[in-house]
């Protein structure tokens, strides 16, 4: 609790003076025609907000693991550390181009997959340096799978997917926000579980605790916008929680939302190339829900419940099952 509210402190303290900053940077969103007519108005918002939500993660990490593990802190603290940090700048340089130099799209989509490749690759290499375990586990039994080599790639494919997956569900106002603060909740139970006072769950509980103080300014209407400097540090973290914590499949379950608005691109884009039809109004998914007439609420909303119930039947497979 003390994780989860030294976090929301900082988040909630530092919001008033950084997104003031932000509008004067003139640091707006802009929205793309393409997207639901709805959204123009909020052409403008100061975005990079998720600035904030790594710095809060980052600090409140420290201050807790010097408290729980003498001054002293593991590699995977500092693994996760760095790829939050490094995804969070990558995310920072796709949103400075856009509201900076005006281009819309950011960085292209080689720039940005080069980035995400590189700091995957560090990430393994040095999980291998410290002989970590090859093998991924079947949720709730015993059987273990050894992949050998087959894990860098693995790894590799698990942090790139998850930052992409959870940067397609920035879409509307909170529904990131609130699906990863449940998500990192969920991880921060199954860490406790499985590594009493780890410090992947003081890292799990701060993104927390962050994500619930950004949500008080980027609830609808939202007063700020996390960006790709949030979604990609935020989707690259939990790949990475869940590599160390040998949830691998878990992630899949838990993340589910991630999963289903990754797929509702997929299943787009394919049958668009292939029949030259659309099966959604719109993808992601969220925004095929606001073309049927729902508010932006009640799908936000609705999406928070599924990712509670993603979320509950993850730690339910994993802690009671097993």
């Amino acid at each position: 609790m003390m994780t989860i509210a030294i976090a929301f402190l900082i988040t909630v303290l530092l919001s008033p003076i950084f997104i003031p900053f932000l509008r004067r940077l003139k640091f707006g969103q802009s929205i793309r025609e393409e997207g639901p007519k709805s959204h123009i108005k909020k052409t403008g918002t100061p975005t990079m907000g998720g600035i904030m939500i790594v710095i809060s993660v980052i600090i409140t990490t420290i201050i807790m693991s010097g408290k729980y593990s003498s001054g002293s802190m593991g590699y995977e603290m500092w693994l996760l550390i760095f790829v939050m940090a490094g995804y969070g700048i990558l995310g920072f340089l796709d949103d400075f181009i856009k509201v900076a130099m005006k281009r819309n799209l950011g960085l292209t989509s080689k720039q940005k997959m080069i980035g995400q490749l590189g700091i995957a690759l560090v990430f393994y290499l040095i999980l291998h340096v410290n002989d970590y375990a090859t093998y991924i586990q079947i949720p709730g039994t015993s059987i273990q799978w050894e992949l050998g080599w087959g894990y860098a790639l693995l790894t590799i494919v698990m942090l790139v997917g998850a930052s992409n997956a959870v940067n397609l569900t920035d879409g509307l106002d909170g529904l990131l926000a609130g699906t990863a603060a449940i998500a990192f909740g969920a991880f921060g139970v199954l860490a406790w579980y499985g590594f009493p006072q780890s410090e992947v769950t003081i890292f799990s509980l701060a993104a927390v605790g962050a994500l619930l103080g950004f949500l008080v300014f980027n609830a609808h209407p939202a007063k700020v916008f996390m960006g790709d400097t949030g979604s990609l540090a935020l989707g690259g973290a939990l790949g990475a929680i869940a590599i160390l914590t040998k949830m691998e499949i878990i992630l899949i379950i838990v993340g589910g939302v991630f999963v289903i608005e990754t797929l509702s691109v997929i299943i787009q884009v394919i049958s668009y190339k292939t029949r030259g039809k659309r099966v959604f109004k719109m993808s992601p998914l969220h925004h095929h829900y606001e073309l049927l007439g729902w508010s932006e609420w009640r799908v936000v909303t609705t999406f928070w419940l599924i990712g509670l119930i993603f979320a509950a039947l993850g730690v339910y497979i994993e802690v009671w099952i097993a």
